[in-house]
């Protein structure tokens, strides 16, 4: 499993408005190239983001999952990259002084990548979900305040 963690300089809320706008997801998430769909009820439990992942023309076409959701807490994902597999991401966000300390977690639960798993494999998924966090906290720092008047628009 590939543990990170990274202390985000904004609240958690707006950490939070970013894991709750799907369409963000290109911008932070590390190999997903494209956002295709969001289900209109992002993200309570069951809803799905339609995704692209990997360079054009091997792309996949994949969807991920909310699978637990609190506001402002903790987001728990299934993402889907058929056919090399699944894995579950786990991001937890805890109030650390005037910011966020983030931890997210991933691991392979299904698939092909599943019995590929090693040494080597936890390192590149360590560092490409350090690259992840490092994205998505530059998306909280900077822009989350728009995205939390947007939502409070609709």
């Amino acid at each position: 499993m590939a543990t990170v963690q990274r202390t985000v300089q904004a609240p958690p809320d707006s950490v939070f408005a970013v894991l709750a706008d799907g369409w963000t997801y290109s911008d932070w998430v590390v190999g997903t190239a494209h956002i295709r769909d969001v289900d209109q009820h992002w993200p309570q439990v069951g809803a799905e983001l339609h995704h692209k992942a990997g360079p054009w023309p091997l792309s996949l076409h994949d969807s991920s999952t909310v699978l637990a959701m609190e506001p402002g807490r903790h987001l728990r994902l299934r993402a889907g990259l058929w056919p090399l597999g699944e894995a579950v991401v786990d991001i937890r966000l805890e109030p650390a002084g005037a910011g966020t300390r983030v931890t997210m977690s991933e691991q392979f639960e299904r698939g092909p990548l599943l019995a590929a798993r090693n040494k080597i494999n936890d390192l590149v998924l360590h560092q490409r979900n350090v690259e992840a966090l490092r994205r998505l906290a530059d998306l909280a720092e900077n822009y989350a305040d728009r995205l939390i008047a947007r939502a409070s628009q609709s």
